[in-house]
């Protein structure tokens, strides 16, 4: 039953996707009994029913989960160039301190 998609109108393509959508859904469903099925049998086959071993935690890994660096806020700011900021974390960039060295206080430079 190949079609031309091409000469297809464009109520026709949203019907032909509809069903291909149904039979493809009805498909997943059947395959998902079949696989519990076979899972079903698998852990018969070792004295288990599948909702014991489906409740059953998983054991730990060894491994932790790292989380991602957060952003740091900017604590500092050039007073000729705003856009220039520093974290305070860090080396000191050149304009925070050429601005210590010239006498300025650092409280003065802070967002």
């Amino acid at each position: 039953m190949p079609q031309d998609l091409k000469s297809m109108s464009k109520k026709q393509l949203e019907k032909l996707q509809k069903d291909v959508e149904k039979a493809l859904g009805a498909l997943r469903n059947k395959e998902l009994r079949e696989a519990r099925k076979a899972a079903e049998q698998a852990a018969q086959k070792f004295g288990y029913s599948l909702s014991e071993l489906t409740d059953a935690k998983p054991a730990k890994s060894g491994a932790k989960k790292k989380s991602a660096p957060s952003a740091s806020v900017a604590k500092y700011a050039n007073p000729a160039n705003a856009t220039q900021t520093w974290t305070g974390k860090g080396r000191q960039p050149k304009w925070y301190k050429e601005a210590v060295d010239a006498g300025k206080d650092p409280k003065s430079m802070e967002v």
